[in-house]
């Protein structure tokens, strides 16, 4: 089994829409646990991970620019991340079909294998 790394990402407009109201946020959350805690109760999860917040710093190269988020060279949020016990990076794209971002036309999970050292 390996380890891979799950990126959600999806809109800022998704974004808002899930987590707008009381009631959206109740209702978002409960479909991402019910989806974690299948794939924990079949192993696979090593870490739920964390929802990150939509603004943050980027370092830059070179002059070592400290510059603030958002990140406007990305067209989508990064909106948290998993760490994921799987077989294959198959098996990891697979399970992540169930995955609420994809709800959002414009939503998408990048997997990541996690290189080991």
């Amino acid at each position: 089994m390996a380890e891979f790394l799950y990126i959600y990402r999806n809109s800022a407009r998704a974004r808002t829409a899930a987590m707008g109201t009381p009631e959206a946020r109740q209702k978002s959350m409960e479909r991402w646990m019910t989806w974690l805690r299948d794939l924990e109760q079949k192993g696979h999860v090593r870490s739920g991970g964390q929802p990150l917040e939509p603004s943050g710093k980027v370092v830059r190269g070179g002059t070592r620019a400290i510059v603030d988020g958002p990140f406007a060279e990305a067209k989508d949020v990064i909106g948290g991340y998993s760490i994921i016990i799987a077989d294959s990076i198959t098996q990891a794209a697979e399970f992540a079909k169930g995955c609420p971002a994809l709800d959002d036309p414009d939503g998408a999970v990048e997997v990541r294998p996690v290189a080991t050292m």
